[in-house]
Parts: C-alpha cells; sequence; structure tokens
C-alpha cells in the first residue's frame, strides 16, 4: 500500500554547494524529482544539515528490572522547548569504518560507565529527513545496573553528564508525565513498555 514504486533514481541532484562547514555542516542542493501524478517535478532547493549518523542505547538490567538515563546540557533544548537539561538514553556519533554496535558499547562506558553485553536492534530512523540526513540505530542494552550512576563525560569534550539507573516504572512515569522530550528515549520506553517479559524472559535464559 505504501510502495511509491519510486527509488533513487527517480530524484536527480542537480548541484550541491557546501554553504556552512564548522563543528556541524550545511549543504544547499538544487534538484528534481518524479511525480505521483507522472512527469519531473520544477527546480527545488534545499538546504541539508550535515552531522553524520548516530547510534543511541538505552541500558537495561532484565534482573533488576531497571534502565540508565542520562541527562546533560543542550542548548538546543533551551531554544525549543526552555529545557536545556535534557533525559536521553546513550549516544554518539558513528565515526567512518566503525559499526553501530561498536559505538554503543563505546558510548555506554564513556558516557555512563556501564558495559554492555547483549545489543537488541529496535530502530533504525531518520530525525527529521526534511532537514537533517542524520539516520540513528537505536538498541537496547543488556546491563548489569547494580551500582550504577554517576558523572561521566570526556573532558576534552566539556561533557558533564549524569547518568541515573532507575526502576523501569521510574522512567516510565516520567515519560508518561511528558518530562522527556527526546525522540530516542520516548520510542526506546515505549518499546520496552511493550515488550519488556519478552526482553526479561530472552535475557533472563
Amino acid at each position: 500500500m505504501f510502495d511509491s514504486g519510486f527509488g533513487p533514481d527517480d530524484l536527480e541532484i542537480l548541484e550541491r554547494e557546501r554553504v556552512y562547514d564548522g563543528y556541524f555542516k550545511m549543504d544547499r542542493y538544487r534538484f528534481r524529482h518524479r511525480l505521483f501524478g507522472g512527469g519531473w517535478s520544477g527546480t527545488v532547493q534545499r538546504e541539508v544539515f550535515e552531522r553524520g549518523h548516530a547510534v543511541a542505547v538505552l541500558p537495561y538490567d532484565p534482573a533488576a528490572d531497571r534502565v540508565l538515563l542520562i541527562r546533560q546540557v543542550r542548548l538546543p533544548g533551551l531554544l525549543g522547548s526552555g529545557r536545556p537539561w535534557q533525559v536521553e538514553p546513550v549516544a554518539g556519533i558513528i565515526d567512518p569504518g566503525e559499526a553501530a554496535e561498536e559505538v554503543a558499547r563505546r558510548e555506554a562506558q564513556e558516557e555512563a560507565g556501564v558495559e554492555v553485553t547483549d545489543l537488541w536492534h529496535l530502530f533504525r530512523f531518520m530525525t527529521s529527513a526534511g532537514a537533517s540526513s542524520e539516520r540513528i540505530e537505536l538498541f537496547l542494552g543488556r546491563a548489569d545496573l547494580s551500582g550504577a550512576g554517576g558523572v561521566y563525560g570526556l573532558d576534552h569534550e566539556h561533557e558533564d553528564i549524569e547518568a541515573v539507573a532507575a526502576p523501569f516504572a521510574e522512567a516510565w512515569a516520567l515519560l508518561e508525565d511528558k518530562q522527556i522530550e527526546n525522540t530516542p528515549a520516548i520510542m526506546a520506553l515505549m518499546w520496552l513498555k511493550l515488550n519488556r517479559e519478552t526482553v526479561r524472559a530472552d535475557w533472563s535464559a
């Protein structure tokens, strides 16, 4: 029903120009594409925010039924909703040549001080397909969260990250109270809400 029959060959890039090259990057494109009613569109111009692809992982302790979330300052959080400290899962950018699973395990150590063993792939999604090329691989990560928590992050990146391990019920209550605005956190918690018993049975076997 939702297969348009269109693919990469049905969009033609006419021109690409790098218009900003800083910590993040932005390219301006001129392109045209096939139309549902037949034929081709006129020339469309759009700017695309380029920041690479990322991984997010929600550490979960199936034996204790606890999850780990982090808090850190996000300037866009202040500008968008007035909440500069955002509740998030562990996350990081995928460097060239890295596997998503490798990033998930590395970032769990750097941002939360926990070792992730098994990984359950939840979703692959784009954060804002109308504006950014970023794609996120979202995982649930098995971890022993006894004694987890504290302040982490890399000094040279000026990171100040608070890791908090809590019963799943507390994290879910935070979500229901609309205190979580981070998309991967919302998606991971909702997925876990629906599949928790399956995960606990599988990871406790």
